[in-house]
This record gives structure tokens, sequence and C-alpha cells, in this order.
């Protein structure tokens, strides 16, 4: 499941958000991947990271913070 989220300030932009397995192969911690498009491609991104799951609420909290 991927979820968009419009890039503010673009016309076409957004933001991609998925949970992908095992990103690194067999064994491999799964992962957040956020996206950014600026094109508005779920498959093509300008940038992108990977957050292990691990570090999530860590991540969120952060956020929130800076909010």
């Amino acid at each position: 499941m991927v979820k968009t989220i419009e890039l503010s300030g673009t016309k076409k932009g957004l933001i991609s958000i998925t949970k992908i397995s095992q990103p690194y192969g067999p064994g491999s911690n799964d992962v957040a991947s956020i996206g950014i498009s600026l094109a508005g491609s779920t498959d093509n991104h300008e940038w992108k990271v990977h957050i292990p799951l691990d570090n999530l609420d860590d991540v969120i909290k952060a956020l929130q913070e800076l909010k």
C-alpha cells in the first residue's frame, strides 16, 4: 500500500509513503520508505529515505516537535 500526500508549494509534487519488506535482501529489516517527487510520480523520486521501523516512533516524535 502506498499513501500519497500532495507536496505543498508544488503543482504536481507528491510525498509517497510505503512499507518495504526486506529492502536489502533476505533477512534485512523492514523500512518505511518516504519518497518525494516534484513531477507527481509514485515510482520515480528525486529524494528518498528509508527509515527502519524500529526507529519510526522516535522519528515521528522528532517531526512532531518540529511542527
